[in-house]
Formats: structure tokens, sequence, C-alpha cells
């Protein structure tokens, strides 16, 4: 199985059972504290579990073969089930999130301070760091000499997406300790309450960035740039090829890439190709004289010409994918 298609795979499975665990934690000490700051955590969690199940679907559909209906393969599935994935943090994490946090500064309620709490934040903290850091790997080992700015507006959406979504959960955690800890030192519940309004903040912000990064690659996103630099250098250096009039490039899966460009050829080139084995000048004083002769050399250039374009086509092509095997698809149109 090629190790674009399954890229952000650990990450993710990773992140399910751990958030799953956390889950059930943040929920028992919600209701056993009352606290609008673990109740925002546990719905943070729950989100984030079946968010990232949805991934662990997009990965699985993306592997599927082309056929008639899909002639360049399923990769985009894994943009289209993380754009749902991010929509869900969104709607439920922040949305309910926010819902409570708002709720609760309305109608204040005293939370109840047990060890529970605590603890389970304790758990949650050391389960999130850890699947944060598995993240983190994966992203330093794709792009390893890379700045992290740089690591993160080229990372693989599923990737990015548990990386975003752990870190705002470990800083979810944080942010509800300090919260319910504030409530319970000031006897102020309203301190729980915009802890849990903070933590719908931190979640929209992930939805939105997820969202932007899915749709760029749903709509047929280019390739890297400097990846196109290279591919036109590579056709501009052979022989038959005058100049490159037109590129254009598609993302159709992570690492799986299609490019069509327009070119014009040097008939020059190919035409010392085509009769490199036997001099001009004795061709012609084969024909000259002889209009027979002259309309037969005619027909055999005309036949040998789009033979060896085709030849040569073929040739780029392959010198192409053996460079850059991410390049699947390629289409090469004579201007």
């Amino acid at each position: 199985m090629a190790i674009q298609h399954t890229a952000g795979f650990w990450p993710v499975a990773a992140a399910v059972v751990g958030n799953a665990a956390v889950m059930v934690g943040k929920f028992a000490a919600a209701l056993a504290s009352g606290s609008s700051s673990m109740f925002s955590e546990a719905v943070h969690s729950l989100a984030d579990t079946l968010n990232q199940a949805l991934l662990l679907v997009g990965l699985r559909r993306s592997l599927k073969k082309a056929d008639e209906s899909f002639e360049y393969g399923y990769g985009r599935e894994r943009f289209f089930w993380a754009l749902i994935s991010a929509c869900g943090i969104f709607f439920v994490g922040a949305g309910i999130t926010a819902y409570h946090g708002i709720t609760s500064f309305i109608h204040p309620e005293p939370v109840e301070f047990t060890p529970l709490v605590f603890g389970v934040l304790l758990f949650a903290l050391a389960v999130e760091s850890y699947t944060f850091y598995i993240a983190a790997s994966a992203l330093r080992r794709s792009f390893p000499g890379a700045a992290w700015l740089e690591r993160l507006s080229r990372a693989d959406p599923m990737t990015l997406s548990v990386y975003l979504e752990d870190a705002v959960a470990v800083a979810g955690v944080c942010i509800a300790a300090l919260a319910i800890g504030a409530s319970y030192y000031t006897g102020n519940p309203h301190w729980d309450a915009g802890g849990s309004v903070v933590i719908s903040l931190f979640l929209a912000a992930t939805a939105v960035t997820l969202i932007m990064k899915n749709r760029s690659y749903l709509l047929g996103r280019a390739i890297p740039e400097d990846l196109q630099d290279e591919v036109v250098k590579l056709l501009e250096a052979e022989p038959a090829i005058e100049k490159v009039i037109d590129f254009k490039s598609s993302v159709l899966g992570w690492g799986v890439y299609r490019i069509k460009c327009e070119v014009e050829w040097n008939g020059g080139a190919l035409l010392r190709e085509a009769y490199k084995r036997r001099s001009m000048k004795e061709q012609f004083e084969e024909v000259r004289g002889d209009f027979g002769e002259f309309k037969r050399f005619l027909a055999d250039y005309a036949d040998q010409i789009p033979r060896l374009m085709g030849k040569k086509i073929d040739e780029i092509e392959k010198r192409i994918r053996e460079k850059h095997p991410t390049i699947w698809h390629i289409d090469i149109e004579i201007n």
C-alpha cells in the first residue's frame, strides 16, 4: 500500500482511541461536579472522537481503486470526509460548548469541587499530550527540514486535523483546570462558564482552519509550486520540446498528482532524430529528379514523425514519473 495513501492513519487511529477513553472520564467528572468547563471538555472529546472516526472512514474510502465512474480514483474522499469532520468540530464541538457556556453565564450554578475532576483532567492531559506528540512526530517525519509554519501549511489534512484538535485539547484541559480552580477559589461560577466559552472559540478557530484547508483540495488545488518548476525544467530540457506553453495541475489525493501541459515541438530536433542513421544529403541524392521517390520519401517522413512524437512523449512521461513518483497522471498536448 503506497505510503502517501496511508499518510495520517496512525495519528488518527491513536487519537480515536485516546479521545474515546478521555471522553468517558470527562462526562463522569462533569456529572459529578456540575462544571460547565468540564462538560465543554466532555463534548469536545465526544466531537473529536466522532470526527476522527470520520477521518478513518475517509482514509479507507480513499484507497478504493479507480473505476469507470471515477477514472482518476477516489483519493479526494479523504478531503471530503475531513471537511465533514471539520464541520462537526464547528457545529457540535464549538456550537454546543459555546451554548452551554453562555447558558451558564446567564443561569450560573455552583461548581462542586471533587478530586475526580482534577484526576480526570490529569488523565486527559496525559492521553491527549501523547496523541498530540504522535501527530507532531508524523509532521516532523514528513517535512524534516521545514519550519513549523511550513509544515502546517503543507501537511496532510488528516494529520493536521489530529495535530490541531489535540493541540486545542491540551489547551482546553489547561483552561478547564484554571476555570474550575478559579470558580472554586473565588466562589464565582462565571469563571467556569468563561472557560467554556474560551474553549469554544479555540474549537471554532480550528474548525475554520480545517474547512478552508480541505476546501482548497476539493476544488482542485494545484501541486506545490516548486514541483511545478521542476517538471517544467525537465520538459524544457528535452531537445524535442521548444518550450512549455501552458501547464496545469491538480491534486487527486494525498501524494497523487495530475499534470496537463501544452508544448511546442522543435521540428528540427525531430527531423534529426528521424533520420539520424542516414545523412540528409544521401537521401536527397536518392530522390533527386525522381518524383515518385520524392513522394515515397514524403510519405515515409509523414509516417515516422507522429510515431516519433508518440515515442518521445512516452519517454518524457517515464522520466517524469521516475523522478517524481507522486505524479501519476500526465497529459502532454502538442500545440
